[in-house]
């Protein structure tokens, strides 16, 4: 890429991941559509890392495992699993060793669930504040006489 922006030439069509052995592995008409496959679940792990809580392999090892089935996928045409059901299985996992490893310790939660549960609170919070104004519109409030500015 930087030889190419160097010379200024043409840059690299797939970039660094097109040397993966992933990529090596599929055919000619399906590089382009492994290359763009792996580097979406690059994303999604890198997505994974930044924003759990604890680190954990496991969900690098099952998207592993799904570039793999994507591999067969194009080969044979056996179909693949679905990206949520594929997560849904780590985390059930996930919470299953923390239950073993901790005596039923709290399930594992993401900065993400973190911010949910505030952002839930916030409008709890708000929601209560709305029904003590509405009890204080139901009181007579003396009304404050405002002073006037005057315009030079």
């Amino acid at each position: 890429l930087f030889r190419a922006l160097k010379t200024k030439g043409n840059t690299p069509k797939y970039g660094l991941i097109f040397h993966s052995s992933f990529i090596g592995r599929a055919g000619a008409k399906n590089k382009g559509r492994i290359s763009r496959y792996l580097a979406n679940k690059c994303s999604i792990a890198c997505r994974i890392d930044a924003f759990s809580d604890e680190p954990t392999a496991k969900f690098g090892e099952r998207l592993k495992e799904q570039v793999e089935e994507r591999l067969r996928f194009y080969d044979t045409g056996e179909t693949p699993r679905k990206n949520l059901d594929v997560m849904k299985e780590v985390m059930a996992e996930l919470a299953s060793d923390e239950e073993a490893a901790g005596g039923g310790a709290a399930p594992v939660t993401t900065k993400k669930d973190k911010k949910d549960k505030s952002e839930k609170k916030d409008k709890d919070d708000a929601g209560k504040k709305r029904k003590k104004d509405k009890a204080d519109d139901a009181e007579p409030e003396p009304e404050k006489k405002k002073k006037k500015k005057d315009k030079k």
